[in-house]
């Protein structure tokens, strides 16, 4: 399977996220079951990378959303400078790569974009870090190498962050 250029909206209409299987079957089933639900209420916004040759075909995927952790989760030397209060994070709510497109460096691929959705909404709407959930030991090694720091465990997940200002220093004009 070889990936398109660019990474798109998912549309329901246009897309087989039936088929998609990227081996986690809690990723599967968001992607096919959830992915348009959250969408129409507002709560997410699912992005993804068409196969070159057959656009219905889903190379990869991630989800975006809006989340907040407790100031208490991350490291003294970060909250002293946090009011007391719940702090805006962008959430990476899902991101998975299909089994046929692994091994091409999709992962990392389809973070970076992730990563620069954030950072385009961060200029209109800030966030103090993006956060992620990583699902076993291995997700927390792929985000780990990114720059990503343990936070708290959410959901049995270990979830991890990496401030906003890193990222802005990643994407950053000029």
């Amino acid at each position: 399977m070889k990936p398109g250029q660019a990474f798109i909206e998912l549309d329901k209409s246009a897309h087989d996220r039936k088929s998609f299987d990227c081996g986690i079957q809690q990723l599967n089933t968001f992607l096919s079951q959830f992915a348009m639900r959250h969408r129409a209420a507002g709560i997410s916004k699912t992005m993804v990378l068409p196969a070159r040759d057959d656009h219905a075909q889903i190379c990869a995927f991630y989800t975006l959303s809006h989340t907040e952790i407790e100031r208490e989760t991350l490291p003294a030397s970060l909250a002293k400078k946090l009011p007391h209060y719940p702090i805006p994070v962008m959430l990476v709510a899902q991101l998975a790569v299909h089994k046929g497109a692994q091994g091409q460096g999709l992962g990392k691929i389809c973070l970076i974009r992730a990563l620069r959705h954030a950072y385009e909404i961060n200029l209109h709407l800030p966030s103090y870090a993006v956060v992620v959930d990583a699902l076993d030991e291995t997700v927390q090694g792929f985000y780990k190498q990114y720059g990503f720091q343990p936070l708290d465990i959410h959901n049995s997940h270990m979830r991890m962050f990496l401030p906003m200002r890193t990222i802005e220093q990643l994407f950053m004009e000029g």
